[in-house]
């Protein structure tokens, strides 16, 4: 082999070795994204005392007719009308924490509205969802709803991002 090759293979090898380190490191810093990701989730889930389900799972309810009501948390312009889950209702929820209710970021709703569209039935399955896993929009709707005493509560944290990528049927439209 002449010199010339030598140094294409080495520098070959090197650049291999470099992309191998590289994605790697790529690879775990991609882990800790997903930990900090997931452990930010189950603590919510944790304080607001509600419980979770996938698309999957929100699908099969759907396909079931089961009784259930599910509420979408996102701008009613901006998201709710371009596309939500098909049957859902819409209640605008803020992202931060919102331990007080607060109509500036209910779009003007109050408690009352929301317990009104929720219903009577407290054993109801009520599944909230917003966006996409970081969105905590869902998390106030799920939250609220365990703090006025209903008790079949799911938050679908992977939101209309999850069900369109799950590639299922939404709606746009609809009434406020």
């Amino acid at each position: 082999m002449g010199t010339g090759k030598i140094r294409v293979a080495v520098f070959a090898l090197v650049v291999c070795c470099f992309l191998a380190a590289t994605a790697q490191a790529d690879k775990f810093t991609d882990e800790v994204a997903k930990e900090q990701g997931a452990v930010k989730l189950v603590r919510e889930v944790q304080r607001g005392d509600y419980d979770v389900i996938t698309a999957e799972e929100l699908k099969a309810k759907v396909d079931a007719k089961d009784n259930m009501i599910i509420i979408d948390t996102m701008p009613y312009e901006a998201s709710y009308v371009k596309m939500h889950v098909p049957g859902a209702k819409q209640f605008l929820f803020p992202i931060p924490d919102m331990e007080e209710w607060d109509i500036k970021e209910t779009d003007g709703k109050t408690q009352d509205d929301y317990i009104a569209l929720l219903g009577p039935d407290k054993d109801k399955a009520i599944i909230v969802y917003c966006g996409f896993v970081k969105c905590t929009r869902s998390h106030n709707g799920a939250a609220w709803a365990k703090k006025l005493g209903y008790k079949n509560v799911y938050r679908f944290p992977g939101g209309i991002f999850a069900w369109k990528g799950a590639d299922y049927p939404v709606e746009t439209g609809a009434a406020k």
